[in-house]
């Protein structure tokens, strides 16, 4: 009769422990899907941290989705499941380098239970890097820099980014009140828009490039991150992930273009591409400068560390530059190799990238933190408007009447082309890079985990 009560109460420690191994695992992975990190890495660091918990491989089963987690135990005689709710999705780098560095620390180190859990609400309620008003700003300045990106003089820039900041406060107050995520972007963007328009009846004298703001004024909404997350996800075998990833991104771009086209209608905005040159004629050190910008604008968005906001800078210097190089050429009166939007893009993402696979090691951090921000002035805000306003003007009268809806088309097709080699430039090398990185990694995790078990503090299930 003892035995038998001490067989129960073994038994039931035995399950309140694995209880609250699942739960620590679940709340890391949680974590890391609230943060926007991609699939891959966060069934990586979750692998990594079942090792900490005594959790073995072949025992584990881990199923992500966009807002559940479920994680199950099983030996073949023994089951144990648990699910947990994903409640809300912001890009957080700072909390994705630090789950990835406190996975690795508590196998290093030996933490107890208590202690990793207490490391892991440390970095749940950490406070962001940068403050709401730090992080209008830097929208708004790196939306100016887009707007030099598209030929406009720095007086544009000031009006693009004021109307970007103003823009960018409006989305974080819809947010704070609870309205729905879709209609604060949609709201968001109808106000940058009215007032990059208003900064048109400003004197003439004062820019020669009146109509660039509307161009960059709403590009803090664009889904860099979860557009590229598709495209990892898509390429790594995470089909059901990526779709829903991408259908986001999709809704949030259609209710940023439903906010566009409502200010356009109600200011009664004409179709202005005509009257402003499509030719590039900055010199390449202004572009370097707008590229700095708005690349470390975009960081302080995605919450990165403030000692790698230079490095992002570089960063995308780099990628707008080499995508002006190949790009540019003799058609334009430039120097480049005059290979096409398309061609350049991917050129400048891709040499990024393999660059980050390398600099990750310098900076001790995941490679998208250092490659998305740098990309992200390599989007093609120009040809996204185009298509919108072709699209709100297909029914004007012309000659030919199915022109402006054939333009709108054409730079549909071609903004989508440029941003899904945008997202393959970032993707490719890093998936590839992957293969030989996780070796080392994987070697050196046993090598841990032996450790722990010649100490005796490994404790399997």
């Amino acid at each position: 009769m003892v035995l038998e009560e001490h067989l129960k109460t073994t038994v039931k420690a035995h399950d309140q422990l694995l209880h609250r191994r699942v739960d620590l695992l679940l709340r890391t992975g949680k974590l890391l899907v609230e943060s926007l990190a991609d699939t891959n890495r966060i069934v990586r660091n979750m692998k990594r941290t079942a090792s900490y918990l005594g959790i073995p491989e072949e025992k584990l089963h881990i199923n992500v989705s966009y807002t559940m987690l479920m994680v199950n135990v099983s030996d073949g005689d023994y089951s144990f499941t648990k699910f947990q709710r994903i409640e809300s999705h912001g890009v957080n780098m700072t909390a994705i380098t630090e789950v990835s560095k406190l996975s690795w620390r508590a196998i290093e180190e030996d933490y107890s239970l208590d202690r990793y859990e207490e490391e892991l609400e440390k970095i749940r309620k950490a406070k962001r890097n940068y403050t709401p008003w730090m992080v209008a700003v830097g929208a708004g300045f790196a939306c100016g820099g887009f707007c030099i990106q598209f030929g406009c003089d720095w007086m544009a820039f000031l009006y693009a980014s004021i109307a970007a900041i103003i823009g960018m406060r409006v989305r974080a107050k819809c947010n704070e009140s609870g309205l729905n995520h879709y209609m604060g972007i949609a709201i968001s963007a109808f106000v940058s828009t009215v007032l990059a328009w208003a900064s048109t009846l400003l004197p003439a004298e004062w820019t020669d490039t009146p109509w660039h703001p509307l161009l960059a004024c709403a590009l803090f909404i664009v889904p860099g991150v979860p557009l590229i997350n598709f495209v990892d996800d898509m390429l790594d075998n995470y089909i059901q992930v990526g779709i829903v990833r991408a259908v986001n991104t999709l809704l949030i771009v259609s209710a940023m273009a439903f906010g566009i086209a409502f200010a356009v209608k109600l200011c009664n905005i004409a179709d202005f591409f005509p009257t402003i040159s499509m030719i590039p004629h900055h010199a390449y050190w202004e572009y370097a400068i707008a590229a700095a910008i708005s690349a470390m604008g975009f960081s302080m968005i995605f919450n990165i560390q403030r000692r790698l906001l230079w490095v992002v800078a570089i960063g995308g210097i780099i990628a707008v530059c080499t995508r002006n190089f190949v790009n540019l050429g003799a058609s334009t009166d430039n120097v480049g190799l005059d290979m096409g939007l398309v061609i350049g893009s991917f050129a400048g993402a891709v040499l990024v990238s393999l660059i980050a696979v390398k600099a990750v090691h310098w900076f001790h951090v995941p490679n998208h933190v250092l490659t998305i921000p740098s990309v992200i002035p390599m989007i093609p805000g120009v040809l996204m408007y185009r298509m919108l306003f072709g699209l709100i003007n297909m029914n004007v009268k012309t000659l030919d009447e199915v022109t402006p809806l054939m333009k709108a088309i054409e730079s549909g097709v071609n903004s989508g082309l440029v941003i899904m080699v945008i997202s393959l430039g970032v993707a490719i090398p890093n998936i590839f890079g992957r293969r030989y990185i996780a070796s080392s990694k994987n070697q050196h995790l046993k090598e841990l985990l032996a450790e722990r078990k010649a100490k005796g503090q490994f404790i399997e299930w």
